[in-house]
């Protein structure tokens, strides 16, 4: 297996379930690289009514990446396959060393209209994956069919995560982090799109779900993942009831200021003229969309009346890239009974969770070919997944809370010479991690951000996320 080749040449998965298989994961070459973006202070900007611009920041780096190394609109005969997953605030990207170069300055633009056109700053890194190896941490990959459209990308290990972390480290900045730099180049940004209204729920709501598994082992970490999987078809039925987009939610839109959003990154130039030129040109295209759908027209080997469900079939709304994160349609009555089942595993120490409840969900595609190419990222609106992030990041420093909280008053017990019953403590003074979170950098950052009283072994700051 070549190493520019690697990810094209992966077997398929075909049932999400699969991944809870790790033997269907391979290594990435170490001499590829983790390509990290996310926009700082999301939370910030999304609480102050910027989701949107948000999601389609977190994909417009997926879309300038795979234009610029041959997999966009413009080519899509070239061999080099792509491994991506979108966060929601941003995405990762792995990428061969060959095309390092034109990566780092298809970014270094993309963080140039971040600022431009959207007052944002985009924190871009590219870290190498030996360094997440050295630090001894897997970076697997596997390749799972949606649609014919579209196949995602799956990681595990806990090399993405890492690499997320080291990157939002003040000390590791000047050796990963991609600062912008003034330059007149260009970067092709065809196949992104932000025409759909956003969608209502079926049931009545959306949930916005990431889940981290802490049991230890790999095998205890994927019996874990299985059976949460499971449980949430469980309570929600099959996907055809809780997958978020059905053809009959999808309505295109008119909205000048909706289309705005795409219309900014896309226009020829920022001049006024071209981004009025630009906007009256796709909502004639939606008109036209919207005519062909209507009365689905057949042109060339394009069935106009099958699109909806060709976009349905190759929605991204539930993935898993070190963590599970889904979009799910559902009642409140499922969600109550989603979160009991989740709050009973944290208890027992088993995971950490953050969900995000919103009424409708929006949609950013990439659509290189309307019959071909094609993935459509789900997020809950109002914030979906960076708010659910937010919330395990809480619950996660409140799990490192207690357990330091539990050291402290263990190391008091030993130097008092106190022996503890065995079958509790079967290794009195030797404090084993108690399961593999631990021993992630979210774990150390969620321990840092608490001061602990050396003498009482309790808090007495925990600094937010």
């Amino acid at each position: 297996m070549s190493t520019a080749n690697f990810y094209s040449e992966l077997p398929t998965l075909t049932d999400f379930l699969d991944i809870t298989n790790s033997s269907n994961f391979i290594p990435v070459p170490e001499d590829w690289y983790i390509v990290i973006t996310d926009i700082v202070e999301s939370t910030k900007a999304i609480e102050s009514g910027h989701y949107k611009d948000v999601n389609l920041l977190g994909a417009c780096s997926i879309v300038a990446v795979l234009n610029t190394l041959g997999n966009g609109a413009n080519s899509h005969k070239d061999t080099t396959d792509i491994p991506f997953v979108f966060g929601g605030d941003g995405a990762t990207i792995l990428i061969p060393p060959s095309l390092f170069a034109k990566t780092k300055q298809a970014l270094s633009v993309v963080q140039q209209l971040a600022v431009q056109e959207f007052g944002m700053d985009l924190r871009v890194g590219i870290v190498p994956v030996s360094v997440a190896i050295a630090a001894n941490y897997d970076v697997k990959v596997a390749k799972l069919k949606v649609s014919e459209n579209y196949s995602q990308s799956v990681f595990i290990g806990g090399g993405l995560t890492y690499a997320t972390e080291l990157l939002k480290d003040p000390n590791a900045t000047e050796v990963y982090r991609i600062t912008p730099e003034k330059s007149f180049a260009d970067v092709d940004l065809s196949g992104l799109e932000c025409r759909w209204q956003d969608i209502p729920s079926q049931h009545g709501e959306f949930v916005s779900l990431i889940v981290m598994a802490t049991a230890y082992g790999s095998e205890n970490l994927a019996s874990l993942y299985a059976e949460i999987i499971n449980k949430i078809q469980q309570i929600y039925g099959d996907e055809v009831d809780y997958r978020p987009v059905h053809s009959k939610t999808l309505n295109l839109t008119f909205s000048s200021k909706k289309l705005s959003k795409e219309t900014k990154l896309r226009a020829k130039s920022g001049s006024r003229l071209h981004k009025q030129l630009y906007l009256w040109k796709i909502q004639l295209e939606n008109l036209l969309g919207l005519f062909l759908m209507h009365f689905k027209t057949q042109a060339g080997e394009m069935d106009w009346g099958t699109y909806k469900d060709i976009v349905v079939g190759a929605t991204d709304y539930k993935k898993f890239d070190d963590m599970l994160r889904m979009v799910i349609s559902g009642t409140a009555a499922q969600r109550e009974a989603l979160n009991s089942y989740l709050e009973t595993k944290y208890k027992q120490g088993k995971l950490v969770y953050g969900t995000y409840t919103s009424d409708r969900a929006l949609m950013t595609c990439m659509v290189f070919e309307r019959n071909g190419p094609q993935v459509h990222f789900v997020d809950g609106a109002d914030g979906g997944y960076t708010l659910a992030a937010k919330a395990l990041k809480e619950r996660m420093k409140q799990k490192a809370l207690n357990w330091s909280t539990f050291v402290r008053m263990m190391r008091r017990r030993d130097a008092r010479g106190y022996s503890p019953r065995p079958d509790l403590f079967p290794q009195s003074g030797l404090f084993s991690q108690p399961d593999l979170l631990q021993t992630s950098p979210l774990w150390s950052n969620a321990l840092n951000s608490c001061t602990l009283d050396p003498h009482e072994g309790k808090a007495n700051s925990c600094i937010s996320c």
